[in-house]
């Protein structure tokens, strides 16, 4: 038997031709276990055959378009030919991008232009990095490549360098993205609450705090820092999870407020925070919510309760018992 696969692409221009191409042929004996169905290094090659017949059509109508001047349409001159490499999930690809001379209908700053560059200036696609960012963010950098490299057609595409350069890069754009911080994000009055859409059932938000011993290059014994995580959970069961180093972070009151809007808060539904009853956690949960109702979790009750129960049994129990201790001190 013998399986042939192409790819068949309709333009939606009707003078356009189809464009057909075969992109993988597979050969398959009796049926057996192993020859069922695809084989992984089957699937990562037919991934990689449609993408770069897909992509190399998608470019030439994105040049075709972006050579006629959007001010007067006349046609612009092409002044050369040069490639471009681009990561994706599906594999490497090497795009042709030529350089077009810009138009003298309008003053320009530059006398010519690449299109294909323009639009691909990070040479990574962001599906790959959300993939890259989300596995670096559960694995070692080392996995990350391992499991991506294993599933996907990505062989000598990424390195634990790569995968943490674009881990970097995402978060600092994040951050640049995250607006300023402000001791309330608390809006409008009660009567603009009232008319407010019903909101959904009460959010939950769960904050504890601890110490975190620093190391430095310098010396092993550089004290402690306090780091602050939590979950927020909808009526539905939703779940976000988030983390914060206290005193490093400088928006942390903005980045739990936008953790609990990218979940539908509004200013007349009710959010509960259990947390650990710590300044610095309680202080945190200040000015978010005109509704917010503040718990100490039963973990942190029990703590307590058992330290003051220790506290009593080191208490004299009558004063019999107090005056000879008296006794036994003089």
């Amino acid at each position: 038997m013998r399986i042939r696969v192409q790819v068949i692409i309709e333009s939606d221009q009707e003078a356009t031709p189809t464009h057909v191409e075969e992109i993988a042929c597979f050969e398959r004996g009796p049926l057996s276990p192993e020859t069922l169905g695809l084989r992984l290094s089957e699937a990562k090659q037919m991934l990689a055959g449609v993408q770069q017949v897909m992509t190399a059509q998608q470019v030439e109508d994105y040049v075709e378009q972006q050579r006629q001047c959007p001010h007067c349409q006349h046609y612009l001159v092409c002044k050369g030919h040069h490639q471009i490499g681009l990561r994706t999930l599906f594999g490497k690809l090497t795009l042709t991008s030529p350089r077009l001379y810009t138009c003298s209908c309008q003053p320009q700053e530059k006398r010519s232009w690449s299109p294909v560059a323009a639009l691909f200036s990070e040479r990574s696609t962001p599906e790959l990095l959300r993939q890259e960012v989300r596995w670096a963010s559960l694995l070692s950098y080392g996995v990350t490549v391992k499991l991506l490299g294993d599933l996907l057609p990505m062989e000598h595409q990424l390195s634990t360098s790569t995968v943490s350069r674009h881990v970097h890069q995402v978060a600092e754009r994040l951050e640049g993205e995250l607006g300023d911080e402000h001791p309330s994000f608390i809006e409008g009055c009660p009567a603009q609450w009232y008319e407010l859409p019903e909101p959904d059932a009460p959010l939950t938000v769960s904050l504890d705090g601890g110490y975190v011993h620093a190391r430095s290059p310098e010396s092993r014994k550089d004290g402690s820092f306090e780091v602050i995580v939590g979950k927020s959970t909808t009526g539905e069961g939703a779940t976000t999870s988030f983390g914060m180093v206290s005193g490093y972070d400088s928006k942390p009151r903005r980045r739990l407020f936008e953790v609990l809007q990218a979940q539908g808060m509004q200013m007349n539904q009710a959010v509960t925070f259990l947390t650990d009853g710590g300044d610095t956690v309680r202080e945190l949960t200040e000015g978010l919510n005109p509704l917010a109702e503040h718990i100490l979790d039963w973990f942190h009750i029990t703590m307590r309760i058992t330290v003051l129960n220790q506290m009593t049994k080191g208490c004299p129990s009558s004063t019999k018992e107090r005056g000879s201790r008296r006794n036994w001190r003089g």
